[in-house]
């Protein structure tokens, strides 16, 4: 009989892990503390699930496990997920190296990877939260604790997630059950998650949704720089490039240094080239009241707000507005400076950054503080960008570790 495995989380990283382990022979069981396995796979993608990109590589990572990336995504990358979802039925579509199942729809994935669950034969316990996981010295046997009984296994996954999105299950109970083994936990924080702002003139701009450069900058440093479709909110920005700087934010207010971000409306423009285009408008449509003048550069609403913030009247022509107006008007539509103060919470981040210190982990993703337990997902401090790569790392994690698990 093959080596007895429990697989304590039951998501992207669970089910993967489970699957491989089963597929190596080893008696498998899955403990899911929600009513279902795969919950917060039918959110990503909008429900559409972006599950990996063509363009794959550490550098579209974060956390203490960068170093382990390139050994993990060789052992199983893009191309060996691409052919493992169509090994079990699922055409693939590819939008500009973003990869999607051909039907649009996140519950594709999710039922093909349990109706293999059952193929495999593996044992999947649901609305069964793990209390502990200890090991037994004198048997060589882990322990797992569940409705006030003990269960033993030759080897333990954890592929529990972090904290992000708890209401699928991610509470940060990985996390405890880890330390028990003596990990250390790098500080979590929300990641993928829109920033919230000081400014109270946000309530102007909420729901316009624009191209536009973010630039972070951290005690005055430029920490980070993003371009895409930004979404402004009553508390501050949101969309694709500032969920990409949110860690980094995150981390910077957590460790109370200043937080901005410098908006550009007119990202394609320089100092020079926004001078000149505004020159060649004025000597057009110097007659023009700014309100009329300004329609067309970018969003009423946002023209409306740099006004108000430049000290311009709506109704003042354009040829009476002074140098020193046009200045400050321009240079808000060049880079709009806003303090961060914090970031959305858990309940509202596609992930979660930080987790068990990836020092502590070999490169079959084993602890290196206790043989037999090994760590998928996001549980490992390691997260990465919009596009696929925080479930590429689930694949990439889970494979590896159940094939570890199971051959060791």
């Amino acid at each position: 009989m093959g080596r007895q495995i429990a697989v304590i989380g039951g998501g992207a990283a669970g089910m993967t892990a489970a699957i491989q382990a089963a597929g190596e022979g080893a008696a498998v069981t899955v403990y899911e503390k929600n009513d279902r396995v795969g919950k917060k796979i039918l959110s990503t993608g909008n429900g559409r699930c972006n599950f990996s990109n063509e363009a794959m590589g550490a550098a579209f990572f974060h956390g203490s496990g960068t170093a382990l990336l390139g050994g993990v995504l060789s052992a199983f990358g893009v191309a060996q997920t691409k052919a493992f979802f169509a090994s079990l039925g699922m055409r693939i579509r590819e939008r500009d190296g973003y990869l999607y199942p051909a039907s649009d729809q996140a519950s594709t994935v999710l039922d093909l990877l349990r109706y293999e669950l059952d193929r495999r034969r593996v044992t999947v316990h649901t609305q069964e939260p793990v209390e502990t996981v200890s090991f037994d010295r004198d048997r060589k046997k882990f322990l797992i604790r569940r409705q006030g009984k003990d269960f033993c296994y030759d080897a333990v996954i954890l592929c529990c997630g972090g904290k992000a999105a708890p209401n699928t299950g991610s509470d940060g109970n990985g996390f405890r059950l880890a330390q028990r083994f003596g990990h250390r936990i790098v500080r979590p924080v929300p990641a993928l998650a829109a920033l919230v702002c000081k400014e109270s003139f946000y309530k102007q701009v909420a729901g316009v949704r624009c191209d536009a450069a973010l630039t972070l900058r951290v005690d005055g440093q430029e920490a980070g720089w993003e371009r895409g479709e930004l979404q402004l909110t009553d508390y501050g920005l949101s969309g694709i490039p500032a969920f990409q700087l949110c860690r980094t934010a995150a981390y910077a207010v957590l460790d109370k240094k200043p937080v901005t971000v410098h908006v550009s409306f007119l990202p394609d423009f320089d100092e020079t080239s926004c001078g000149s285009f505004f020159r060649e408008r004025l000597a057009a449509h110097g007659e023009d009241e700014m309100d009329v003048f300004l329609t067309g550069i970018v969003n009423k609403k946002v023209n409306r707000l740099l006004l108000k913030l430049s000290g311009i009247r709506e109704t003042q022509r354009a040829k009476e507005v002074s140098v020193e107006a046009w200045q400050r008007l321009q240079g808000l539509y060049l880079g709009l400076e806003t303090v961060v103060t914090g970031t959305n919470g858990f309940d509202k981040a596609q992930v979660c950054a930080g987790g068990v210190d990836c020092s502590e982990v070999t490169e079959a993703l084993m602890s290196k503080k206790q043989p037999g337990l090994y760590f998928a997902g996001e549980i490992l401090d390691i997260d990465g960008l919009c596009g696929g790569y925080n479930l590429q790392w689930a694949w990439s994690s889970g494979m590896v570790a159940g094939r570890a698990a199971a051959r060791n």
